[in-house]
């Protein structure tokens, strides 16, 4: 699993701009439509937001070059816990007694790792590529 797409850019972007680019080239037909948000109430910050799956989300966003760890701009593209799968994943860890319980909560957790793993790869590689695409049309990758 990959999990994490870095499509470097000869154009630092911001998180409004980085949006208006996709509102203005995304194909919303085959790849739907975002929003701008956060993927949980516990989010630190706002990411641009893709449906994957009902665990999992695929966020965008940019970071532009600068510092010891950035040496280029870049736009970022990840998968996340929708709001649905952190309830969830809260869930599946909350201590319990009694093996059934643990039993459930093991396969639970096995078949997110196969969602994460499958599903939600798929959809993020798919995203990935039409933004590389997308930012290469307009001659913005680096």
């Amino acid at each position: 699993m990959i999990g994490r797409q870095v499509l470097l850019t000869n154009k630092a972007f911001t998180l409004q701009e980085l949006e208006q680019f996709m509102q203005a080239n995304w194909d919303k037909e085959q790849y739907g439509n975002f929003v701008i948000g956060k993927p949980t109430p516990a989010s630190v910050e706002e990411y641009i937001l893709l449906p994957a799956t009902q665990r999992f989300l695929t966020i965008v966003y940019p970071r532009a070059k600068g510092g010891f760890f950035n040496k280029d701009n870049k736009v970022v593209l990840t998968t996340v816990d929708s709001p649905e799968g952190a309830k969830m994943a809260i869930a599946e860890y909350f201590p319990s007694r009694g093996p059934l319980t643990k039993i459930w909560q093991t396969g639970s957790v096995l078949s997110a790792e196969k969602e994460r793993k499958g599903p939600a790869e798929e959809i993020l590689q798919a995203y990935t590529a039409h933004m590389r695409d997308i930012l290469q049309k307009n001659g913005l990758l680096k």
